[in-house]
């Protein structure tokens, strides 16, 4: 498996690629065919953030995590990828019908035992209700920041209608308008 290494807007230290290189390459217990483990690196408003996409066995996998060191970053986006080729498997699995000879993609992937996962389905936990005083989208976004939201809804004082700003993550903010 050939394994990338790269910071985006970051130098990444030969101790940093050393310990996603070793990380990584323990996924390919998963997998005998990767191919390509691309792990992208950066830092954004003090958060280490890492992305890693592994191509091989004809899938794409993808997994980014944010958290505040990036030995942290690493480890969870490995963890995340590890579940994603779990649920990967245990569908390729229920797929081949016992009368079926396997598909040739289940045929390579050795078969691990399932780990008893409860997944709830997900639930509204929590109502907030606010006046939606009329705003610019400039407003909004200053609002947003201050708060410390990573979205903000506001009435749009040119349109009159319910808007909502978003941080996207690049940096920059979006715009949801209803369509009239």
């Amino acid at each position: 498996m050939r394994i990338i290494v790269k910071g985006k807007n970051m130098e990444v230290t030969d101790a940093l690629q050393r310990y996603a290189e070793k990380k990584v390459e323990k996924l390919e217990k998963y997998f005998q065919n990767i191919k390509e483990a691309i792990v992208t690196q950066s830092t954004q408003r003090n958060w280490h953030i890492v992305e890693v996409m592994l191509e091989g066995d004809g899938i794409v996998l993808r997994g980014e995590v944010r958290s505040d060191s990036m030995y942290a970053s690493i480890d969870q986006v490995v963890e995340k990828l590890e579940k994603q080729v779990k649920r990967f498997k245990s569908k390729l699995t229920e797929r081949v019908h016992p009368d079926e000879p396997p598909k040739e993609l289940a045929a390579q992937i050795p078969i691990m035992p399932p780990e008893p996962i409860e997944e709830l389905p997900p639930r509204i936990v929590r109502t907030k209700r606010f006046p939606l005083d009329p705003m610019s989208p400039d407003e909004a976004a200053m609002q947003m920041e201050m708060l410390g939201h990573n979205f903000f809804m506001f009435m749009n004082a040119d349109t009159e209608q319910v808007n909502v700003i978003y941080r996207r993550q690049d940096g920059d903010y979006g715009l949801l308008e209803p369509e009239a």
